[in-house]
C-alpha cells in the first residue's frame, strides 16, 4: 500500500530528511553527516565498495547501498540534509569517497548506453541532430505510459508518482548547472528551456509545483524527498546519473543529451498520463502539469535538438559522443527503471521498496 500523505500544505522546497541506511557505506555516512561517525572510516568503506563492482559495474545500479550513499553525496551540493552542516559539501574525504563511487558508476552508465551510442555514431556519424532524433523516436511496442492511460489504477499512478517525485520536485535544478559552462547560442537556447520550467518567473507556474499539486490531488505528500526510503536503487541510479552528469563541468555534453532525451520523450508520455488520470475521475489540478509538458515539450524538443545540441557540438565538434553518450543513458535507465516497474506489477506486488 503506497502511504498517503501525512501533511496538506505545499512542501516543495527544503532540505531532504535523512533516510533509513541501506548498507555499511550509508550507514557510515549517516553517522558522519551527524556528527558521530568517522569520515576516514567512510572514506575507506566506499573505496572498497566501489573497487567490489570494478568487475561489473552495471551490477551496482542495483545496489541500494551504494545508490543511497551516492544520493546523500551529491544531495549535498543541492538542497541539503536537514541537520546536516553545509559544510561537508566540500569535505575532501567525502568527495574523495564520492570519487571511488563515481568510477563504476561511470563505467556502468558507459555500458548500459554503449550500443545506443555506437548504432548512432555508425549511421549518422557526426551529424547529432539526426542521430537524437532517431535516438528518442517512438517505438510501436507497447510501454508503460500506454499502460498508465489504459489500465492503471489510482495505486499505480501513485507509485509512478512516487518513482517520479525526487527528481520532478527539484525539476530543472540539475540542467541549471550547464548554463555557466557554455556561451553563444547553446547557452540561449538551454535559458530558454530552464525559463519555462521554472514558470517564467511565476511561482504558481513552476513545473516542480505543478508535480506537487499531482501528488496532493493523488492523496501523496509534497514535500521534497519525502518517499527516498519508498523508492529502490534503480530509480535513485537514474537520478544519481543525472546529478553526476550535472555536477562535474566535464560532462556538459552528457548533460545536454540528457536534456534532449528528455525534452523529446516527454510530450506523447505526457498525454497519456493526462488520459489516464481523467480516466480515474481527476481533474486539472491533478493533470495540470502533463498538459503543459504536451505543449512545453513540442516546443522544447526543437529547441533542445536543433539549437541546443546541434549548435553545442557544432561549436565543439568533440562533444558529439559525450551528447549521444547523455541521451542514451537517459533512455536505458529509464527503460531500466520501467522494466522493474512492469516486472513488479505484472507479478501482482508493489514497485516500491517494503
Amino acid at each position: 500500500m503506497v502511504p498517503v500523505r501525512e501533511d496538506t500544505t505545499a512542501e516543495t522546497t527544503g532540505r531532504m530528511a535523512i533516510p533509513a541506511p541501506r548498507g555499511e557505506a550509508s550507514a557510515i555516512l549517516v553517522d558522519v553527516l551527524q556528527g558521530v561517525g568517522n569520515p576516514d572510516s567512510f572514506r575507506s568503506a566506499a573505496a572498497s565498495l566501489g573497487r567490489s563492482y570494478a568487475p561489473e559495474p552495471v551490477r551496482m545500479l542495483h545496489d541500494d547501498d551504494v545508490q543511497l550513499t551516492l544520493t546523500l553525496l551529491y544531495e549535498l551540493h543541492l538542497q541539503g540534509i536537514e541537520g546536516v552542516d553545509d559544510r561537508w559539501e566540500w569535505d575532501p574525504r567525502l568527495l574523495e569517497a564520492r570519487a571511488a563511487l563515481e568510477g563504476p558508476l561511470e563505467a556502468a552508465i558507459r555500458a548500459l548506453a554503449a550500443d545506443r551510442v555506437t548504432r548512432a555514431r555508425a549511421e549518422f556519424g557526426d551529424d547529432v541532430v539526426r542521430a537524437l532524433w532517431d535516438m528518442t523516436a517512438p517505438t510501436r511496442a507497447p510501454g508503460l505510459s500506454d499502460f498508465m492511460a489504459s489500465d492503471a489504477d489510482d495505486e499505480q499512478f501513485r507509485e509512478l508518482f512516487i518513482h517520479r517525485s525526487l527528481n520532478q520536485l527539484r525539476e530543472a535544478d540539475l540542467y541549471t548547472f550547464g548554463i555557466p559552462r557554455m556561451a553563444g547560442a547553446p547557452k540561449a537556447a538551454l535559458l530558454e528551456i530552464q525559463i519555462d520550467e521554472y514558470g517564467q518567473g511565476r511561482l504558481d507556474r513552476m513545473h516542480s509545483r505543478l508535480f506537487a499539486s499531482t501528488m496532493r490531488e493523488l492523496g501523496l505528500s509534497d514535500t521534497y524527498a519525502r518517499y527516498l526510503d519508498a523508492v529502490p536503487a534503480v530509480t535513485l541510479a537514474t537520478l544519481n546519473a543525472l546529478s553526476y552528469f550535472g555536477l562535474h563541468r566535464r560532462n556538459v555534453g552528457a548533460l545536454m543529451g540528457h536534456v534532449c532525451a528528455i525534452e523529446t520523450t516527454s510530450a506523447l508520455p505526457s498525454k497519456k498520463y493526462s488520459a489516464g488520470l481523467r480516466r480515474l475521475g481527476y481533474g486539472t489540478a491533478a493533470t495540470l502539469f502533463f498538459d503543459e509538458h504536451v505543449e512545453a515539450d513540442s516546443v522544447h524538443e526543437q529547441i533542445a535538438v536543433r539549437d541546443l545540441a546541434g549548435g553545442l557540438v557544432a561549436d565543439r565538434p568533440e562533444l558529439v559522443d559525450d551528447v549521444l553518450l547523455g541521451a542514451a543513458a537517459c533512455l536505458a535507465l529509464d527503460d531500466l527503471l520501467g522494466e522493474h516497474i512492469t516486472d513488479c506489477w505484472s507479478r501482482g506486488r508493489s514497485s516500491l521498496r517494503s
